[in-house]
C-alpha cells in the first residue's frame, strides 16, 4: 500500500509540472530596446558608453532577465529632427520594447505620439521640456529632473540675490520655449520678471553675427541679470563674444542652464574659451554620493578610453537602462509574453510607396509602462521613482561658481528645501524649510573677479533721456513750475529729486517734459497713466500715493507727508455774560470753592485761641471765617496768621492759589482772545452730513475720494483753481469748505488767516515719484530719498520752498478748559498739610488741658463725666490762651506749700474758688465767645 501511494504522489507532482511548465510561456531570448541621440554632442557621446555599460552589465548577470540576452540598438539622428524621426518609425517596426530617447523635445513632441499610438514607452534624460510631462503623453517618461525644477533653482537664486528682472538669450525651438515659459511661471511666482527674451536661431544655425547683435542690443538694456539656456557649442560662442563686447566684467551677472556644467565635466576648456565663462554661475543635476557611483566613476576611464569625461546625464543613461531591464523583468515574471500585433488603424494607409503595415503595436507596452513607472530602486543617481505627476522624486541641482581653469561648487537647490550649503541627503532627513532667512549659498565671485554682488542694472545705454513727466502747475507754483524768463523746471519737487538722483551710483540722463494746457492744473491720474502708455518713463511732481495709482506704476518712498484736510472760514465767538467761567470745568469751580472754605475753616481753629482777629461773638467769627478764605484768592486777607500751623498752611494755600489763579488768567485770555470755528463744521463727519457745498482742487484725487469713498453727490462739490479761490469762495458762502491736501492747505493758510484748518486729517498719505512697474530705479531712488531725510537734506529743502508760518487750528472751549485732573496733586499737598495742622493742634491742646486739668483728664466709667470732659476740653479749646495761663497760676497760687492739689480737691469735684469754678452744666455754646 505504501508503495503504491508513493507511486501517485509522485505521478501527480510529474502531471502538475508538465502543466506548469506547459502553461508558463517560454522567455524570449531576446529583448530589443533602442536609442536615437546625436552620437556627436557631449551628452550623445556620455550616453552611448553609458547604456552600453548598462547593457553589459545586465546581461553579464543571469539573476536579472533569467538568461533573455538584453539588446541595445542605437540611432544617430546627427543633429536631424528628421533623422530622429526616421529612427523612431525604424524601431517601431522591428519589435523593440522601450526607446531611450529623443535627445531634444521637439522631436520627442512627435514622436510620443507614434509612442501613444503604437505603445512603446519612451524614456529621457536629456528632452526635458516641462510640456513633456503632461497627460497628452503617457508613454513618454523623463527619467531626469524636468526643466521645470531647473527653472525653479533659477527663479531662487534670482530671488535670494535681490534681482527683479533678467534678460533670457535661448534659441527659438520647442524645449527652449517651454523652458523659457517655465521660467517666467516661476519668476512670477517670487514677484520678479523676464525684462527681455533675445530669440537666437534654432539648434546651431545662430551664426556670429547673429550673436553679436544680439548682444549689443542686451548691453544696451538696463538689467545686468542674463540667463543663457542654449546648446553648449552657441552657449559658448555667446560668452566667447560677450567677453569681446566687455560684457564679462563688473556689473554683469551670467546664469547658465545645465549644459554648461556638461562641458565643464566633460570637455577640457582652456585659453579664451576659459576666460570667457569667469564668474558665470550655472546648475548641475545632483547625484549623492555612494559606492556604486565611485566604482562606475573609476571605471570610467576604462569604458571612455579617456576621449570624454562623465557628467550627470550618463548616469541617468546608464540607470535609464536598468529601469527598461527591472521593468521587463517584472513584465516576464508576471507570465507576460513580448508581442506584437498589427496596427489596424492603418489598413487602408498603405498606398503609395509607404508601407505602413510593417508598424506594429507592443501588446504588453501598458503593462511594460506601469511597470517603469512603479519602478523603486536604487541607482547611480541615487534613489529613483516616480510621483503621480510621472516625475522623479526629489529633483535637487548643485550650484557652481565658475572660477580659474575649473569650479567652485557653492550650494545645493532641491525642491524640499530651497538653496542650501548643505546636502540634500541631510536634509531630507529632517522638515522641509523654505523660509528666507532658511536660503543660503556661499560667497561668488562674480565677472570681473569681484565679490562684490553686482546691482544688477545700471541705466540703459540707449542713447534715450528718461522722460519725466513733470505736471504744468497754475497755481501754487512753490512745489513745480516753470520759470517764465529761463525755461527752467523749478520747486520743491524737483529740488527733492535732484538731490536724489545726485546720491544714485550712476549717471541718470533726464528732461522734464510739462504736462497740462496752462489753464487749469492738470488731471495727476491721468499723468501717471502717461507711464504704462510709455508716453513717459517717470512723473515728478506733487504726486500724492493713492490706491488706484499704484496699481499701475510703482512709486518710490514718499519724501514729504500728506492727507487730506478740511478748511472753514473763522469767526469771533459770540461774547456771552458767563463768559469768565469758561476757563474752569464745574467741577473744578466747585472744588476750588471748597478749599477756599476748608483753608478759611482750618486756619481759624489754629489762630483762635491766640489772635484776636479770630475772636469775637459767633456771626462775627462765621464772616471772618468766610472773608479770609476767600479773599486769600487775591492776596488780600488783612488778619495776621500768629500760630506756626497757620502760617504753614497759609503759604501751601497762597501757592495753590497763584498757579490756579495763572491758568485761570492764561486761559481766559486764550478763550476770549483766540477765534473760534463757526459751530456748523467741526471735521469731515459734520460736513458730510450737511448740505453745504464742497470746495476742491482741481486735478486732484479729493474729488475722486470725496465722491467714491465718502458717497458725497458730485452736485456738491466745487472745483476751485488757485488759493485766491479758495479765500473768496469761503468769504461769500459759496462753499462751506475746502478740502484739499495738508502741503497745499499749509502754504494757503500762511496768507488767509481767516480760515482755518477743522479737526484731523482723514487720509493718511504722502507724495513720490512715480516709475514703471517693477522698475528698479524706483528702489534706488527710495534708498536715496531714505539717505536725504537721515543727513537732513530733505528738511532744508523743504524750509527753503515751504517754510511759511501757518496759522494754528482751532481749538473749542472744551480744549481749552482747565479740568480737576490738571490740578489735584495740588490739591491733595493742601488737604494733606490742613488735615496734618488741625492733627498737631489737637494734639498740642489735648496735652496742654491734661496739664490744666488732671482731675479731669482721669478715665471714669460715668458718661455724665465724659459729657463733662468734652464739654471741658471745647471749653478750654475756645478759651483765649493768656485767660488760661491766667486761671493756672491763680490755682497753683491757692494749692498749700507741700500738699497737692489732689489733697484740697472737694468731693464733688468742683472748684470752690469762684474765679476758676466750672459749672458743670456750662454751656457749650460758650465755645463760640
Amino acid at each position: 500500500m505504501n508503495s503504491w501511494g508513493v507511486g501517485l504522489v509522485l505521478l501527480s507532482l510529474l502531471f502538475i509540472g508538465g502543466v506548469s511548465k506547459k502553461d508558463s510561456p517560454p522567455r524570449p531570448d531576446s529583448v530589443n530596446i533602442g536609442a536615437i541621440f546625436s552620437f556627436g554632442t557631449i551628452n550623445g557621446r556620455v550616453a552611448k558608453i553609458a547604456m552600453n555599460a548598462a547593457v553589459q552589465d545586465i546581461n553579464s548577470d543571469p539573476s536579472i532577465l533569467g538568461g533573455t540576452k538584453l539588446v541595445l540598438c542605437t540611432h544617430d539622428s546627427n543633429y536631424s529632427g528628421f533623422f530622429s524621426i526616421i529612427g523612431g518609425l525604424k524601431y517601431m517596426e522591428t519589435d523593440t520594447v522601450a526607446i531611450i530617447g529623443p535627445q531634444v523635445s521637439g522631436m520627442a513632441h512627435i514622436l510620443s505620439h507614434l509612442a501613444n499610438e503604437l505603445h512603446v514607452p519612451m524614456m529621457s534624460f536629456t528632452a526635458l521640456d516641462p510640456g513633456l510631462s503632461s497627460l497628452q503623453y503617457p508613454y513618454f517618461i523623463q527619467t531626469a529632473p524636468n526643466d521645470l525644477f531647473q527653472m525653479a533653482a533659477i527663479a531662487d537664486m534670482i530671488s535670494y540675490f535681490g534681482y527683479r528682472e533678467v534678460i533670457a538669450i535661448y534659441p527659438d525651438d520647442e524645449q527652449s520655449r517651454g523652458t523659457m515659459i517655465a521660467l517666467g511661471d516661476k519668476l512670477a511666482e517670487r514677484r520678479c520678471r523676464i525684462s527681455y527674451k533675445a530669440v537666437l536661431s534654432p539648434e546651431a544655425l545662430a551664426t556670429s553675427n547673429e550673436i553679436m547683435n544680439m548682444l549689443v542690443k542686451v548691453s544696451m538694456m538696463e538689467s545686468r541679470v542674463i540667463v543663457v539656456h542654449a546648446y553648449a557649442v552657441i552657449g559658448l560662442k555667446v560668452f566667447d563674444l560677450a567677453r569681446k563686447l566687455r560684457m564679462m566684467e563688473r556689473g554683469y551677472v551670467w546664469i547658465a542652464t545645465a549644459w554648461l556644467s556638461t562641458v565643464l565635466d566633460s570637455t577640457p576648456i582652456y585659453g579664451e574659451e576659459a576666460k570667457s565663462i569667469q564668474g558665470v554661475i550655472t546648475l548641475r543635476p545632483h547625484t549623492p554620493d555612494s559606492q556604486r557611483k565611485r566604482e562606475f566613476l573609476s571605471r570610467w576611464n576604462k569604458l571612455s578610453n579617456g576621449s570624454i569625461g562623465l557628467n550627470p546625464y550618463g548616469l541617468y543613461a546608464y540607470d535609464t537602462v536598468w529601469m527598461i531591464a527591472n521593468a521587463v523583468k517584472v513584465f516576464l515574471d508576471q507570465g507576460g509574453t513580448i508581442s506584437f500585433s498589427n496596427y489596424t488603424n492603418l489598413v487602408g494607409l498603405g498606398g503609395g510607396t509607404l508601407n505602413l503595415g510593417v508598424l506594429s503595436m507592443f501588446d504588453g507596452g501598458s503593462q511594460l509602462r506601469r511597470n517603469i513607472l512603479q519602478t523603486n530602486m536604487t541607482g547611480l543617481t541615487g534613489k529613483i521613482a516616480f510621483d503621480s505627476d510621472r516625475s522623479v522624486i526629489r529633483p535637487a541641482y548643485d550650484i557652481l561658481n565658475v572660477v580659474a581653469k575649473g569650479y567652485k561648487q557653492i550650494g545645493y537647490w532641491s525642491n524640499y528645501s530651497g538653496l542650501s550649503v548643505v546636502p540634500p541627503e541631510i536634509l531630507y532627513t529632517k522638515k522641509p524649510n523654505r523660509s528666507s532667512s532658511n536660503q543660503q549659498l556661499d560667497s561668488v565671485v562674480w565677472p570681473g573677479q569681484t565679490t562684490v554682488k553686482p546691482r544688477g542694472w545700471v541705466f540703459p545705454h540707449n542713447g534715450r533721456q528718461l522722460r519725466i513727466g513733470v505736471p504744468d502747475r497754475v497755481s501754487y507754483k512753490a512745489f513745480v513750475s516753470q520759470d517764465e524768463s529761463t525755461g527752467e523746471i523749478r520747486g520743491y519737487c524737483i529740488d527733492v529729486f535732484r538731490a536724489a538722483i545726485k546720491l544714485l551710483p550712476y549717471a541718470v540722463p533726464h528732461k522734464f517734459i510739462l504736462f497740462g494746457d496752462r489753464h487749469k492744473n492738470p488731471g495727476y491720474t491721468d499723468l501717471v497713466k502717461m507711464i504704462p502708455s510709455n508716453v513717459f518713463d517717470a512723473v515728478v511732481g506733487d504726486v500724492a500715493i493713492v490706491t488706484n495709482r499704484t496699481k499701475i506704476v510703482d512709486f518710490t518712498q514718499p519724501y514729504i507727508e500728506s492727507g487730506l484736510v478740511v478748511v472753514a472760514p473763522v469767526r469771533r465767538a459770540n461774547s456771552s455774560a458767563l463768559a469768565f467761567l469758561r476757563p474752569f470745568t464745574p467741577l473744578m469751580w466747585a472744588v476750588t470753592a471748597a478749599f477756599f472754605l476748608i483753608v478759611g475753616v482750618v486756619v481759624w481753629i489754629l489762630e483762635h485761641r491766640i489772635n484776636d482777629d479770630f475772636r469775637g461773638p459767633p456771626k462775627k467769627q462765621i464772616v471772618t471765617i468766610l472773608w479770609f478764605g476767600f479773599s486769600t484768592m487775591f492776596f488780600a486777607h488783612r488778619e495776621n496768621t500768629m500760630s506756626t500751623l497757620g502760617r504753614m498752611v497759609l503759604i501751601l494755600w497762597l501757592f495753590v492759589v497763584l498757579i490756579i489763579t495763572s491758568s485761570y488768567t492764561a486761559s481766559l485770555t486764550s478763550i476770549l482772545t483766540v477765534q473760534q470755528l463757526a459751530p456748523s463744521i467741526r471735521g469731515i463727519d459734520s460736513l458730510i452730513t450737511s448740505n453745504e457745498h464742497i470746495g476742491f482742487q482741481v486735478g486732484s484725487f479729493a474729488e475722486n475720494y470725496l465722491t467714491d469713498e465718502l458717497n458725497i453727490a458730485k452736485s456738491r462739490l466745487v472745483p476751485l483753481g488757485s488759493p485766491e479761490e479758495y479765500a473768496d469762495a469761503l468769504k461769500t458762502g459759496r462753499v462751506a469748505a475746502v478740502v484739499d491736501e495738508r502741503p497745499y492747505i499749509d502754504l494757503f493758510l500762511s496768507d488767509h488767516c481767516m480760515d482755518q484748518v477743522v479737526g484731523q486729517e482723514f487720509t493718511k498719505s504722502g507724495w513720490g515719484f512715480a516709475f514703471p512697474r517693477e522698475s528698479p530705479l524706483a528702489v534706488d531712488m527710495s534708498t536715496a530719498i531714505l539717505a536725504l531725510s537721515e543727513n537732513g537734506e530733505l528738511e532744508r529743502i523743504h524750509d527753503r520752498w515751504l517754510n511759511a508760518k501757518t496759522c494754528g487750528q482751532a481749538s473749542s472751549d472744551d480744549s481749552n478748559q482747565l479740568q480737576l485732573k490738571s490740578f489735584w496733586g495740588l490739591f491733595v499737598i493742601c488737604g494733606v498739610a490742613c488735615f496734618l495742622a488741625l492733627l498737631i493742634y489737637f494734639c498740642l491742646m489735648f496735652r496742654k488741658f491734661k496739664r490744666y486739668y488732671p482731675e479731669l483728664s482721669e478715665p471714669s466709667t460715668q458718661s455724665s463725666s465724659k459729657s463733662i470732659r468734652i464739654q471741658r476740653f471745647l471749653s478750654f479749646v475756645d478759651e483765649k490762651e493768656e485767660e488760661s495761663k491766667k486761671k493756672l497760676k491763680r490755682k497753683r497760687a491757692e494749692v498749700p506749700y507741700g500738699g497737692s492739689q489732689e489733697d484740697h480737691q472737694p468731693p464733688n469735684g468742683i472748684y470752690r474758688n469762684q474765679s476758676i469754678v466750672y459749672q458743670e452744666d456750662h454751656n457749650v455754646n460758650t465755645y463760640f465767645h
